[in-house]
């Protein structure tokens, strides 16, 4: 039998999902959320914030899974959005100057070659930098974000899509390259649901 490659993430983006998940929790909800995902060594502040790939796919997993066992399914859903929302900030603080998004070159772009220019870095920042693999395919009315391998549900079977804090982080994504329009991220497919992969489509034209 051939076993499966763990994966992981770099500690500097788990430093990002904690810090998110602190300004939208508190320090105290993330406390409990941590421990109720049996991950009570993330808690202290001396976390290591390196690139190392250190933290396993599956943590990931259980912190969104801990969220919606602390505050219900339709809650913690909602706050693995903003927490995903809220990753945009500190990510580009942290990598901002890798994705090449921050520059005032990019900012002057019309917006359609913005929204598929950020897609693709953020992509490829993805796969470059950590185990989850990420395919991106564009039409001129839609982005589909295929993830075919997701932190977030790895070892999951639910009922319905599940990847809501990758459905927060991408409405916010849109949000900051667009230069403050809201655009439509809805997770069609899902890999806990037994598709092949994790399908997140992206339209994009605003509707706010």
């Amino acid at each position: 039998m051939i076993s499966t490659p763990v994966q992981y993430y770099p500690n500097r983006m788990v430093q990002i999902i904690l810090q998110a998940m602190e300004e939208v929790l508190g320090h105290n909800e993330v406390t409990g959320v941590l421990n109720q995902a049996h991950l009570p060594d993330r808690i202290h502040k001396d976390r290591p914030g390196d690139q190392d790939g250190k933290f396993h796919f599956n943590y990931v997993g259980r912190v969104q899974t801990a969220l919606e066992g602390a505050y219900g399914s339709r809650a913690g859903g909602g706050l693995s959005v903003r927490v995903g929302r809220a990753c945009v900030k500190y990510g580009l603080r942290e990598f901002g100057s890798e994705l090449g998004i921050t520059d005032l070159g990019f900012r002057l772009l019309p917006l359609p070659t913005r929204l598929k220019v950020g897609s693709k870095a953020l992509a490829e920042f993805f796969n470059k930098f950590t185990d989850q693999s990420v395919r991106l395919e564009v039409n001129d009315k839609q982005i589909f974000w295929h993830i075919e391998r997701c932190p977030l549900c790895l070892e999951s079977r639910e009922d319905g899509p599940c990847c809501s804090m990758t459905v927060g982080f991408l409405q916010e994504a849109l949000y900051w390259v667009s230069g403050g329009k809201t655009f439509l991220v809805e997770e069609k497919k899902c890999i806990a649901c037994g598709d092949n992969d994790c399908t997140i489509v992206m339209e994009q034209v605003a509707v706010l």
